[in-house]
């Protein structure tokens, strides 16, 4: 039996579990999370938001949330799995998990990540988006700041 076999993927509604599996999965992620200003944001919206954790041997090792942006379109709010379960098939069957909730609740679904050129770790996350449906839309060269281009990815449900 696989890792990933073994990984079970379920809809987290205490506000504070939801919060420390956030705060412990982006805390093995400081290629992406390393702002400690947006990571404890990420923490705090997490209280308030959908979110689904994956699960080895009973720990949370990653999570994905969701914002409901307008009636018509929701947002992966943010998405983390552990580095050493990377590469696995855990993300996907986060983003899966997500999209058949926001399937009830919207036509598309998008994401917000660092344009591709940027970072390496960041070219990954653009190529697990696309891997599960996303396309891109747009780029926003100013909306985070001038370093971090935000690239949006959306996906019709």
């Amino acid at each position: 039996m696989s890792a990933n076999e073994k990984i079970v993927i379920a809809h987290v509604d205490v506000s504070e579990r939801k919060q420390n599996i956030v705060r412990d999965v982006l805390a093995d992620l400081p290629e992406w999370f390393g702002l400690p200003e947006s990571t404890k944001s990420y923490v705090t919206e997490a209280a308030k938001l959908p979110l689904w954790a994956a699960y080895y041997h009973g720990h949370a090792i990653g999570f994905i949330d969701y914002f409901q942006t307008s009636i018509a379109s929701g947002e992966i709010n943010c998405m983390g799995i552990k580095k050493q379960f990377h590469h696995q098939g855990i993300g996907t069957r986060l983003e899966r998990a997500l999209e058949s909730y926001a399937k009830n609740h919207a036509h598309y679904l998008q994401v917000k990540t660092v344009d591709e050129g940027h970072y390496p770790e960041y070219d990954q996350t653009i190529r697990f988006y696309e891997s599960v449906g996303f396309e891109r839309l747009e780029v926003f060269p100013k909306l985070w700041d001038s370093w971090n281009p935000c690239l949006v990815l959306v996906k019709k449900l």
